[in-house]
């Protein structure tokens, strides 16, 4: 199964990392690096990402069927997400224990829809419905 890991801190906890000294930080990054690097090992990384802060998002809503886009975050939240995780484990139990080794705080467990079968039939119908025309 797979699942996605999104590491979250507070709006606090990112002013205090954004004004960490250089070693500080580059210790930080280390720590990271290497929880990454260990599932990239184990074969149970798919991807993810670091992400900007909150003041570089943009936002989408669509309101009386028209997009409206706004800078920055959906909406005000002590929370934010500072990357993601996407992993691919037997089961919950493995995504909780592979989450409880991250070294930086707190991380949402969330596991990712599978659609690959409505996906598989969705081809297979347009390869036969263009078969049937062509």
């Amino acid at each position: 199964m797979k699942y996605v890991l999104m590491f979250v801190g507070s709006t606090e906890d990112q002013d205090s990392f954004d004004k960490l000294p250089k070693d500080q930080l580059a210790a930080a990054y280390e720590r990271a690096g290497k929880w990454f690097d260990d599932q990239a090992r184990a074969g149970r990384l798919v991807g993810g990402e670091e992400l900007q802060g909150p003041s570089s998002s943009t936002t989408v809503r669509i309101k009386n069927g028209k997009a409206i886009v706004t800078d920055g975050p959906y909406i005000e939240a002590k929370e934010i997400i500072g990357g993601f995780a996407i992993i691919e484990v037997k089961d919950l139990d493995e995504a909780l224990a592979v989450a409880k080794a991250w070294p930086a705080g707190s991380v949402e467990v969330r596991p990712v829809v599978d659609h690959s079968a409505e996906i598989e039939q969705s081809e297979a119908k347009r390869a036969s419905d263009s078969a049937k025309n062509g």
